[in-house]
């Protein structure tokens, strides 16, 4: 996917989650992020969205202003429609007056500006609409490829270098010495090699051998990676290898706010 495909699909998946998630109890527990309410996850995603449309359509090398600029969401459900898509449509402004190699700033220690920022929105939008669905009792369908793209997010931002150096209880969980775990979807194109090495965690695009081995449906294993699902309640996934050391990844799989 490109960054166009990116804002498309988080413009898309966007309006989804604001119409399920109007005139809804803000009280709502949601299952997926235990400390959260629906208010709670409401004002993440419309506020991060936010956010993200001011870093890149003002073009922001530095994030302080951005994030001084964070906005809570309203506390009547039944403005949350209206205050959703807004936001929706803020960031597909922001990105319609940038080109993929405008500077902007981005946390991942790679300079990848709009084009991180874009995917990083996307990967937000699908995994906060399982949480959406986790609380309102909706089935969560997407489609193999997006949920490929989603977990290359997931994986890619939990092992840049911008992470492990901003988040030393990330680092120190992580280190390792060459432990190997492979992730494999099975109805779309994507397999994952994760190697934990002493100073950093390695992303390989790759079919190996591993100590530990998942493969399955993307979106399953999407939900599962993202803690978003026990891997206990996922039985179309076959796991292969030492069960602890995945336990182990997924625990610290603890990206900020919970998402």
């Amino acid at each position: 996917m490109d960054t166009s495909a990116y804002v498309k699909a988080v413009f898309e998946q966007s309006n989804t989650f604001a119409d399920w998630v109007h005139g809804q109890d803000a009280a709502a527990p949601v299952p997926t992020c235990p400390k959260w309410t629906l208010a709670d996850l409401v004002d993440h995603v419309g506020g991060t969205q936010r956010v993200v449309a001011k870093l890149v359509g003002e073009r922001m090398t530095e994030p302080s202003r951005a994030f001084a600029s964070y906005v809570p969401g309203p506390t009547d459900s039944a403005q949350w429609r209206a205050w959703l898509t807004d936001a929706a449509a803020e960031v597909k402004q922001a990105f319609e007056l940038v080109a993929d190699d405008t500077p902007v700033w981005d946390p991942s220690g790679g300079a990848a500006g709009v084009q991180f920022w874009s995917r990083r929105l996307f990967g937000e939008a699908c995994v906060h609409r399982a949480d959406a669905a986790a609380a309102l009792g909706i089935q969560y369908e997407l489609a193999p490829e997006p949920a490929v793209a989603a977990i290359e997010d997931w994986l890619d931002t939990m092992t840049s270098r911008g992470y492990w150096e901003n988040r030393p209880d990330f680092a120190d969980a992580m280190r390792g010495g060459g432990q190997t775990l492979h992730f494999h979807a099975t109805d779309a194109p994507g397999e994952w090699l994760v190697r934990r090495e002493p100073d950093m965690v390695v992303l390989e695009r790759t079919h190996t051998k591993a100590d530990v081995a998942v493969r399955g449906p993307a979106t399953e294993l999407l939900l599962v990676l993202s803690r978003r699902r026990p891997l206990d309640a996922a039985p179309t996934l076959d796991l292969h290898g030492d069960r602890a050391l995945l336990d182990h990844w997924i625990e610290h799989m603890d990206w900020v706010n919970a998402g």
